[in-house]
This record gives structure tokens, sequence and C-alpha cells, in this order.
């Protein structure tokens, strides 16, 4: 690994995948001599990991809330920080018997399956409009024996409209909240995912606000909506949610104290 021009811990990910070890073995054995395909094959990620590719696309997965989730350049590779969206739906669900939680714009359906998971008297359903995607969150769900509905379509336009309304205990959402223009949209891992689940190819509020203004006739009375959104958006989402008629609207910091989530219920 020595040499490659990576930092140690992207090194040490794409050396373990390649050899299909954990970090434990490769540190006891570091000083292992490498096979000719394992040294070739390493150098070959290590080369795309330079050019800026993220390890996660590389490996083909990403761990989230403690699962093992595959990923593609068909999804956004979850972040820790949307783990506190799950965290608080959970939260908000905890004293219900069999909730129902809706996911829109799942991905690779971190997010539904995580609530599935630890909820698993819950019923899960998660909305995307990119098929890629919701083969990889199938496919994760099926691996991890999640039991999540998958549906295909436009945010809350994927749900059937002859279902009876206000089913739902909570309803969440991570959508593309980044601004067109964003220069962060040209940097790092972001070059690499999936424009339409980074940006709405506007303001960067366009997705929030159709979901805002459109959850709360599927939300059951007392039911909860929370959204992921960008670092200097709160107040602005806030805004939507209680124009949409949410009471309680409140937001969330993750880790390093941003507002990372806002949330009001009906």
């Amino acid at each position: 690994m020595a040499g490659s021009g990576l930092e140690t811990v992207d090194a040490r990910a794409l050396m373990a995948h390649v050899l299909g070890v954990n970090r434990a073995w490769l540190i006891a054995h570091g000083d292992d001599p490498l096979s000719p395909e394992a040294a070739a094959r390493f150098d070959e990620l290590a080369a795309r990991r330079r050019a800026g590719e993220p390890v996660a696309y590389l490996v083909g997965e990403r761990e989230f809330m403690g699962h093992r989730l595959q990923v593609s350049p068909d999804v956004l590779i979850p972040r820790p920080e949307t783990e506190l969206l799950v965290e608080t739906a959970l939260a908000c669900v905890a004293g219900r018997a069999a909730p129902a939680l809706l996911d829109l714009g799942t991905g690779s359906g971190a997010i539904a399956i995580s609530l599935a998971l630890a909820r698993p008297d819950a019923r899960v359903r998660a909305t995307d409009l990119s098929a890629g995607a919701l083969a990889v969150a199938r496919a994760n769900a099926r691996r991890l024996d999640a039991d999540v509905e998958f549906l295909h379509g436009d945010w809350l336009d994927a749900l059937n409209p002859a279902q009876p309304a206000a089913i739902y205990d909570a309803i969440v959402a991570n959508p593309p909240y980044i601004a067109d223009g964003d220069r962060h949209l040209a940097e790092g891992d972001l070059r690499f995912e999936p424009r339409g689940a980074l940006t709405d190819g506007a303001d960067g509020l366009q997705a929030l606000r159709a979901i805002a203004a459109g959850a709360g006739c599927w939300l059951k009375p007392g039911g909860w909506l929370w959204l992921e959104h960008g670092w200097d958006q709160a107040a602005a989402v806030r805004a939507l949610l209680a124009g949409a008629g949410l009471s309680g609207v409140e937001s969330r910091r993750d880790l390093a104290g941003i507002e990372r989530i806002s949330g009001g219920y009906l």
C-alpha cells in the first residue's frame, strides 16, 4: 500500500476489498507478499481512486446504521449524517404499534431498510424515480432480509391515488437539495454521484417544496414529516413545513452541529 499515493484509510479499504479480508486481518498481515493478480487489481483501483472515484463505488458497498449496503453509481453514497433522519423517525414512532413509514427518494434503500430492520413490525414503503436505484435498493433489502415495499415514481406521485389517505405515521426524505451551480458539485466524490440525487437543477428547494406541500394528506393525525436539507436551508425548510400546516416544526443538528434535518407533525 505504501507508495500508492492514497490516504491510509483509502488504501486499506481497497486492499481489504481486493483480498476479501477485514481491516484487522489486513493490519495483522500487512507484511505478507501479494500475488501478482492482487497487486495488479489493487494498482487499478488505486489509480481510479487517485482520479477521484469514490471508495464506496470502487468496493461496491458502504456501511450505514451498522448495515453493509451495496452501492453503485446509480445511487447516492449513504452518509453518516443521514443516520440522524432514521434515528429521529424511529423516536417519533417509538410508542406506536405497527407504524406505517414512507421513505421518499430511497436511492440505495439505506433509510427504508434501516427503518424496517429497527422496527420489524413496521409497514415500510419506499419510492424512487430511478429504476437503477430501485434495483440496488431491492437487492439490499433482499440481502439484509428487510421487509420493504418499493414503488417506482416521483416522490409522492409513486403512491397509489386509490389508497386511502392519511395512512403514514412518519414520512422521511433525503431529497436533492444542492443548488444548481454550487461549486461543490464539481468537487470530490460528488463528481461521480448521480446528479439528480444531488441537485434539483434550480435553487435546491424544489423537491423540498413539493414534498412539504404534498405530504400532509398522507399523514395520520400526529404523523411526522422529516426532511434532510443543506447546511444553510433549515430556516427555509421550517417555513415550508409551517406553511404546509404542520405543527411543532423544528430542526435538529447532526454531530457536526449543523442543522441537518427539519420536521413537524400533522
